[in-house]
């Protein structure tokens, strides 16, 4: 009897694993095939990113966040046949197919699946879709279409790369912060407002009728709490919200690596950064890093750059003519030059004196925005003619001004 029992559990396990592989959504992703799956029967899911018909034959290549593989359907499986007869583009399908080589001349060496083929013997259409806004391989759609069908672009491959890109990123610095002993630890998103850089992001109480929370500009005040209880080394992935107006490098909601550590120096801090910056680039992107990054102290940025985040990639630097400018005539320059933490500086920009008259005064209405009063400039037509013939300027007319630049003989080498 106890044979019999163990026998018809046996047989029940047996038909509950075949009943839970025959419900199986799929059993392979399309970009995993390969010449090894030859002849194996999979189910594959995905969208269909484009059909093929060639009279009498019908080709699909079917999408999913893998990558592509091609599915043949032949006349010769009807109802699969006249299912993908149906099918337009991005439509989501399940098929059942058998893995076979491609025929010869038909190979993709371009795919990691274009050595394969699927033969579908069953076809399911689980979704249909309206007609695209756009193909998913149109390089020329605008920002604003992308971003009104924001579902579509997500399915482009550049999109999903990226995405793939930042949680590889997230994933890498964890690790590499585990190892360092830093614990990473949620901070409040919902929380008081605090004085900060920027205005708050608030979000009415329903409980507390008139009060509201703030979202964080960041996450200071939690970690500087963590640090005087003793937690010596924490880390954050932190959503940041500001309520401020957009630019290039700053947006409401955006997400920063929060570090803080207790008994450290300030140079500590800079090694954790550049070799956590090193081995991510190394890892995840296949890229070498120097060994040591070039640094500068704020006061030299802002001398040389006039920033204190200056790109290194734009070659141009602020020359000095504090000293020089103190004894001309020219009130606006020898004013500035004789003020107390008075400076004239000035930068050579390359062909500058093919700058129209329109672009040179854009530029002067662009340095209004932090508080210039205006712009001076001088072209130099000829450098070897460093007089009223070889430049073009306002300011040039003052000839004491004039003979100091000639004397100087700096603008043209610099």
């Amino acid at each position: 009897m106890l044979f019999l029992w163990a026998l018809l559990q046996n047989q029940n396990q047996k038909k509950l694993l075949r009943n839970k592989k025959e419900k199986k959504m799929r059993t392979h992703y399309c970009g995993e095939l390969n010449r090894s799956h030859i002849d194996q029967e999979v189910i594959l899911c995905g969208w269909a990113h484009r059909r093929r018909d060639h009279g009498g034959v019908i080709f699909i290549d079917l999408r999913d966040n893998k990558g592509l593989a091609q599915i043949v359907i032949d006349p010769d499986t009807e109802d699969a046949f006249k299912t993908a007869e149906s099918i337009r583009n991005e439509y989501v399908l399940k098929i059942t197919c058998k893995v076979r080589m491609r025929p010869e001349g038909t190979i993709n060496k371009n795919l990691p699946t274009g050595e394969v083929e699927m033969l579908a013997s069953k076809v399911e259409i689980l979704n249909i879709s309206l007609t695209p806004p756009f193909m998913l391989d149109d390089e020329t759609i605008t920002e604003s279409i992308r971003l009104e069908h924001r579902f579509v672009d997500l399915r482009r491959e550049q999109m999903q790369n990226n995405l793939k890109l930042r949680y590889d990123i997230s994933k890498h610095i964890r690790n590499f912060l585990d190892k360092e002993n830093f614990l990473e630890i949620e901070t409040p998103i919902l929380t008081r407002s605090t004085p900060e850089g920027a205005r708050d992001y608030l979000v009415p109480s329903r409980v507390h009728h008139g009060e509201f929370f703030a979202l964080p500009q960041s996450p200071q005040l939690f970690k500087q709490i963590l640090m005087v209880s003793g937690f010596d080394r924490y880390f954050q992935i932190a959503k940041c919200f500001r309520d401020e107006d957009l630019r290039a490098d700053r947006q409401p909601e955006f997400t920063q690596i929060d570090i803080e550590a207790s008994f450290v120096q300030e140079k500590d801090i800079m090694n954790i950064a550049e070799n956590m910056t090193r081995e991510m680039f190394k890892e995840v992107m296949n890229q070498d890093l120097p060994e040591s990054f070039p640094s500068m102290t704020y006061q030299d940025a802002m001398h040389r750059y006039g920033s204190d985040k200056p790109d290194l990639r734009v070659e141009l630097e602020l020359i000095e003519f504090t000293n020089e400018m103190k004894s001309v005539d020219f009130k606006v320059f020898s004013s500035a030059a004789n003020m107390k933490n008075g400076r004239v500086a000035a930068l050579k920009i390359p062909k500058g004196a093919e700058l129209s008259r329109s672009e040179i005064d854009a530029y002067t209405e662009f340095v209004k925005i932090y508080g210039a009063k205006g712009l001076a400039y001088i072209k130099v037509k000829d450098k070897n003619s460093l007089n009223e013939d070889g430049l073009q300027s306002p300011i040039v007319k003052n000839n004491k001004f004039l003979n100091l630049i000639y004397s100087l003989r700096v603008l043209p080498n610099r």
